[in-house]
């Protein structure tokens, strides 16, 4: 939603949902949107911390809250990026590519998972 336009926000969300129903043709929009999301949710990430000078990437879990708080930005992040497509129409693509496995904000988990991996070895570091 920008500038508390709740009703223009409903609606390309809804329109989203009808193209991804018609397009994936494999029933509620809402469950299609939940497994796209099991896709993209991360599981970890990485936090800065300072230690005696130092500053060092340091991987944490992140809450359940979180994952869902970051898999939904990440989708409306991309669905901006997408230029020349209504919004509608590139959120629907975004849900089915994430859906699908595919896609940006996938890649955008893995990227994400890999620096914590990465960095692991400072896992002792947490707090």
């Amino acid at each position: 939603m920008q500038r508390g336009k709740k009703s223009v926000a409903e609606r390309i969300v809804y329109g989203a949902f009808e193209r991804v129903s018609e397009k994936l043709e494999k029933g509620d929009p809402v469950d299609l949107l939940l497994g796209a999301l099991e896709n993209v949710r991360p599981k970890l990430e990485v936090k800065s911390r300072r230690v005696g000078g130092a500053t060092y990437q340091v991987p944490v879990e992140i809450t359940y809250e979180r994952q869902q708080s970051l898999a939904f930005r990440w989708m409306v992040d991309a669905a901006k990026k997408r230029k020349g497509v209504p919004m509608g129409e590139a959120l629907a693509q975004e849900i089915i590519d994430a859906y699908n496995n595919t896609g940006g904000v996938v890649k955008k988990k893995e990227e994400t998972h890999k620096m914590a991996q990465a960095n692991r070895a400072f896992a002792h570091l947490r707090w």
